[in-house]
């Protein structure tokens, strides 16, 4: 059973998310409710903030059912100005990625449709500019389509220090993703607004660090959330992935053509599934068709940065990375020479 006390308990472990204090700080609590194992209560936020709630949310419900509530009723209000003065006032924010102070350069990897690998090149270009000495960071923005965390076999999740989200690091990189924030696969129902700020969450409230470039494995396509993106971000070079399919490759110059109609860079495009080469005889086999890339290239005005075949990778003994081309790989080295002509464009 459940009672009062533990439901005071509870509230001291979790933090209005904008004035960094305890919800029992800041007498959140307006309305408290318990009949048997239901609990019903009322809290006072200091802004509103639909994303947040839903955060709050599912970390109370979560804790008060293991305190011995059986289901949990929420509702929220609004501190008054004359609360949030009494209560020091909302602090100053740390500098964000996107402050006119930063020099991370952004590099946005983006495709006119899902299937073309998009994510797979967006982890392995990470690790190819990581191996030239840069520091990298990797924002898996495909809020839908969430992949990177399963292919870069990352298990564990982000830590809160200091009220700032510390990414989670594999192989030298820095990564956050939507795949860390839900549970078991589940699958992304929100709507285009709270996706919107959870990924302005993802730039603001992450501890990034000083990275040297950010890369963002964004949405396929030109809908809402590919929009939202591009359009919080204040410089962005950006790199358009597509296959050697004519068809794959006028589909892709519709995402070159939103980056250049929001005054983004587009420094390259890499043609994914180029061929298939055989490793017993060599023999390449061009499954998917050819010229896809030189054609987007050309009608956007840019390079041909790379051509990868259609390859699973190398397993490297003792690391599950299933998406991962490790070093000494042959399509490492590719993504190596591609990492070359992505900096000297940085």
């Amino acid at each position: 059973m459940i009672d009062r006390e533990k439901v005071i308990e509870v509230l001291k472990t979790i933090q209005d998310p904008f004035l960094h204090k305890s919800l029992l700080e800041t007498r959140a609590l307006r309305d408290l409710n318990i009949k048997g194992d239901f609990v019903s209560l009322k809290l006072a936020l200091s802004k509103k903030d639909s994303v947040k709630q839903m955060q709050i949310q599912v970390e109370l419900s979560t804790k008060l059912k293991n305190s011995g509530a059986g289901s949990v009723g929420m509702r929220f209000d609004t501190l008054t100005d004359e609360e949030i003065r009494a209560l020091g006032g909302f602090p100053e924010e740390g500098r964000s990625l996107l402050s006119p102070q930063s020099k991370t350069v952004f590099i946005a990897v983006a495709s006119g449709k899902g299937g073309v690998g998009k994510s797979t090149v967006s982890v392995n270009l990470a690790l190819a500019l990581a191996r030239l000495g840069m520091k990298v960071g990797l924002l898996d923005a495909d809020i839908y389509g969430f992949s990177v965390p399963d292919m870069m076999g990352i298990e564990n999740r982000p830590k809160v220090v200091h009220d700032r989200i510390v990414p989670v690091e594999r192989f030298g990189i820095k990564v956050i993703s939507m795949g860390f924030f839900v549970e078991n696969n589940s699958p992304v129902i929100w709507r285009g607004p709270m996706l919107g700020k959870m990924l302005n969450n993802f730039f603001t409230d992450v501890d990034w660090g000083e990275p040297d470039c950010l890369l963002l494995d964004l949405p396929p396509g030109t809908g809402d959330i590919a929009m939202d993106v591009h359009s919080k971000l204040p410089h962005s070079k950006e790199i358009i992935v597509t296959t050697p399919h004519p068809t794959a490759a006028f589909v892709a110059a519709r995402a070159g053509a939103m980056a250049v109609k929001l005054e983004h860079d587009v420094i390259g495009v890499i043609e994914n599934m180029s061929y298939f080469e055989s490793r017993l005889t060599g023999e390449r086999e061009y499954v998917f068709g050819k010229g896809g890339g030189k054609k987007l290239s050309s009608l956007l005005k840019t390079e041909l940065l790379g051509q990868l075949p259609l390859r699973q990778p190398l397993a490297r003994e003792g690391e599950f990375a299933p998406g991962v081309y490790f070093e000494g790989d042959p399509v490492a080295r590719i993504y190596d020479e591609i990492a070359k002509k992505v900096s000297k464009k940085l």
